[in-house]
């Protein structure tokens, strides 16, 4: 496919800056914003059908869905979403010129610099991304907790939202979701719940951080507590105790049944069970192994029955909890893994307009120096130099040191490496080099799981500045 059937014709040399990507964000934000519902994971194919110029008949056969339903119950439902968001009626035909219109009506004042333009001749102030309408000030949230996926603060990083949505429409699907503490995981969580239940799933989330302790000890007691929160969020009775023996049959044998042969018979569609925190398991080696067996003998199963094909299982594990740990008690290794990524800066810019924040170029380049595009760090960030708490310097000032807005954050993960001395000299050792430095696998496997370094080829440097003046600090004030 070349530019033109991409990006659409050229017009008077903008329509080329409108690509795929920047339209479907901009049609999700518009209709979100309209109606506060998302578009559908259908109807994104049918606009990304739609603006390849395919046909309601090869759309069906790619997605396997009747090309009459595509059209009628899909397509012109979705065109008249759109004619409402943006205020003038469209169809399969004329709605790539009409969005690339707003578009840049509303997020496009400043033309972009194609990449051959030199960088000395360049604009200081590029938008990026169009702009979602600001929040006012008063409702910006502060940065803490899980960013409900209807928020205009959610953050889609496309790719990994794609790819956990598709898994998850999969017959026995099983995905497994990893990263740093901080990252986004809850957040990642319920936006891929909230996608299945648009395609009619049943969705149920458990949090394994919120468990007594006794509980997440006994591997009886923790399988009795899964299958009596999954029928409460079901609304199915709770039946336990008639398909529990424990006299004859073992607790996963029990669990399995109470899935098998009431559970999944009770419900029509495909259930999708989100378990948040599962890390909480790591230190409890005997129920760890007995609990992901089970689920790996589930997702197994799929392959051969119906019935549990209509299970999907979703993980969420944060990786700094490994570094207490033997190298090899860690999750299963089958399912589709999910690692979340950094906001980039097109996204950070984004967010930095809904938080009433101006970042020209060398102010974005100046704060991603400092903190890179971690989720929490970035929101933090954006929170106090939109509330005006704080200007850019200032915050720069102070954010590598136990005053700064990242104080508890920094001294949590210096906590964390003092439980492992040979991991904490070898920080020591990327912190205080001026070039990549080599480390063994196994601790490169740990400081890259606690989010604190990033990977150069074979080499290793700190992840940003702020954790490299940090931990810098805190080894002069530990040498004598």
């Amino acid at each position: 496919m070349d530019a033109r059937d991409r990006d659409g014709p050229d017009r008077d040399g903008r329509e080329a800056d409108f690509t795929w990507g920047q339209a479907r964000d901009f049609a999700n934000q518009l209709i979100q914003a309209h109606s506060g519902k998302h578009l559908t994971d259908l109807e994104i194919k049918v606009l990304q059908g739609s603006w390849q110029n395919h046909t309601y008949e090869a759309m069906a056969e790619q997605y396997t869905y009747g090309a009459g339903y595509l059209n009628r119950d899909v397509g012109n439902a979705l065109w008249k979403k759109l004619s409402q968001a943006l205020g003038e009626k469209v169809s399969k035909t004329n709605f790539r010129e009409a969005l690339r219109r707003a578009w840049w009506q509303q997020g496009r004042s400043v033309p972009s610099v194609p990449p051959s333009v030199p960088p000395s001749v360049r604009p200081s102030v590029l938008p990026m991304t169009p702009p979602l309408p600001a929040v006012p000030l008063a409702e910006t949230p502060f940065a803490e907790g899980p960013v409900a996926p209807q928020s205009p603060f959610y953050v889609v990083r496309s790719q990994v939202e794609d790819l956990g949505l598709r898994s998850l429409l999969k017959p026995g699907a099983l995905v497994r979701v990893k990263a740093p503490s901080l990252m986004g995981k809850t957040s990642f969580l319920y936006y891929l719940l909230q996608g299945v239940q648009l395609q009619g799933y049943a969705t149920i989330y458990l949090d394994l951080g919120s468990i007594d302790r006794d509980i997440l000890t006994d591997l009886g007691k923790l399988l009795r507590w899964l299958c009596a929160r999954v029928s409460r969020q079901l609304k199915i009775p709770n039946r336990l105790e008639e398909f529990w023996d424990s006299d004859i049959f073992g607790s996963n044998d029990n669990c399995t049944a109470y899935f098998e042969e009431y559970l999944l018979q009770e419900v029509p569609q495909p259930v999708v069970l989100g378990l948040d925190n599962v890390d909480r398991l790591f230190p409890h080696g005997a129920v760890v192994e007995d609990f992901f067996g089970l689920l790996r003998s589930w997702h197994e199963r799929a392959r051969i029955s119906t019935l549990w094909q209509q299970l999907r299982l979703v993980l969420m594990h944060s990786t700094d909890v490994y570094i207490p740990l033997d190298y090899n008690q860690s999750p299963f290794n089958t399912g589709v893994p999910i690692e979340l990524v950094e906001f980039s800066p097109d996204q950070i810019q984004a967010l930095a307009l809904l938080h009433h924040c101006s970042l020209d170029r060398p102010a974005l380049a100046q704060l991603m120096a400092a903190i890179g595009g971690h989720p929490y760090l970035v929101r933090r960030a954006l929170y106090e130099l939109g509330t005006g708490s704080q200007t850019l310097g200032q915050l720069l000032a102070t954010a590598a040191t136990e005053t700064g807005i990242y104080g508890a954050h920094l001294r949590r993960q210096w906590l964390l490496l003092q439980q492992n001395p040979a991991l904490w000299q070898a920080l020591i050792q990327v912190v205080q080099g001026t070039e990549p430095v080599s480390l063994s696998p196994l601790t490169l496997y740990k400081l890259h799981s606690m989010g604190l370094i990033h990977r150069h080829n074979n080499r290793v440097m700190p992840r940003c500045t702020v954790y490299r003046d940090y931990f810098r600090s805190m080894h002069r004030a530990d040498s004598p």
